[in-house]
């Protein structure tokens, strides 16, 4: 097993090399995708074409980018692998000295939007080390890369640059100097654009969002996110669990969906710590361990936070560091 993790290991830093050592090439945007795509804002938006032109003109391809899509950390790590990254002595202290350097405005914002603070410092925690890490490729590459250069989520993209596109237009964003992760994810939250112009709030009342270097609209746009997808205040959100002997548990599915409840699960064999009502709509989580499997429940919050990154390595991460978080800050629950 530890000879094959090496060669995996090995193959995998061969062909990132590989796209590394392959030269960033400038968008031809004379290619028939990029002019549809130019139509298509010039109709929708109201965009100038020369101007759209010269500015996509400026965008390059990147293959680091496609091959950085393609290994994401939440596909080829299991939980024990993947706790340590995010649960270490060094980010819980700097999520304590940042909770406690923002307390002010972390507690004005969950009164606004019912989001606990540690939940919200969680997820900048998890997401860009509390806004210290926010990205290093221009969004605009990165976006331009996979909307003309990855024909797996190409549509997907293509949207996501043409909200980039809207957005640095109506906020006053400069689209040459934004920078963001290898997806195109932007600030401190790493929302993508699409997210930016749909849950970006303006908590400092300035007439804009930002989310690279305003904490109280950073923290108001994410716990509105967590609010649209569903959070309930002071709701449960991950339980551990047991499962007995000659049990049959049913584990949530791909699309981490709340398709069981306490009472359904209990049913299977499942006993939770701490459970809520039995009508609680809940999903069974088998998180592997270095020594076999450790059973967690989630409930609607979890639920929410899956939303954010679809990933229940990810979801888990973020709870399991709001725990740590509120234990230093606030104390035992």
């Amino acid at each position: 097993m530890h000879h094959l993790r090496r060669r995996h290991a090995l193959i995998l830093a061969c062909c990132l090399q590989g796209a590394l050592s392959t030269p960033a090439a400038a968008l031809d945007t004379h290619r028939a995708d990029v002019e549809s795509f130019i139509a298509h804002m010039v109709t929708m938006d109201s965009f100038d074409a020369k101007t759209l032109r010269k500015l996509l003109g400026a965008a390059t391809s990147q293959p680091a980018i496609i091959a950085a899509m393609d290994k994401p950390a939440e596909k080829t790590l299991s939980w024990y692998q993947y706790r340590p990254i995010f649960l270490n002595e060094q980010r819980i202290q700097e999520g304590v000295d940042f909770w406690r350097a923002h307390r002010r405005d972390l507690e004005l914002s969950s009164a606004r939007t019912g989001v606990a603070p540690q939940t919200v410092v969680a997820i900048l925690g998890v997401e860009t080390y509390y806004g210290r890490l926010t990205g290093k490729y221009r969004v605009l590459d990165a976006l331009s890369t996979l909307a003309f250069d990855y024909p797996a989520r190409a549509p997907y993209f293509r949207r996501e640059l043409e909200q980039f596109l809207v957005l640095a237009h109506d906020q006053g964003i400069d689209p040459l100097k934004a920078l963001g992760s290898y997806a195109g994810a932007m600030g401190a939250p790493q929302f993508m654009p699409s997210a930016y112009l749909r849950y970006g709030m303006d908590a400092s009342d300035d007439g804009h969002v930002d989310l690279w270097a305003n904490w109280p609209d950073v923290f108001d746009s994410v716990g509105y996110f967590l609010k649209e997808h569903g959070w309930v205040t002071d709701g449960p959100v991950l339980d551990k669990a047991h499962v007995a002997a000659g049990g049959r548990p049913s584990p949530a599915g791909p699309d981490l969906a709340l398709s069981s409840t306490v009472g359904s699960l209990e049913a299977e064999g499942v006993h939770i710590d701490d459970a809520p009502a039995s009508d609680t709509p809940a999903m069974l989580i088998a998180a592997d361990e270095a020594d076999g499997v450790a059973w967690r429940v989630g409930y609607a919050n979890f639920h929410a936070i899956t939303r954010y990154n679809h990933s229940p390595l990810y979801a888990m991460a973020v709870c399991d560091l709001a725990a740590a978080l509120r234990q230093r800050v606030q104390g035992p629950p």
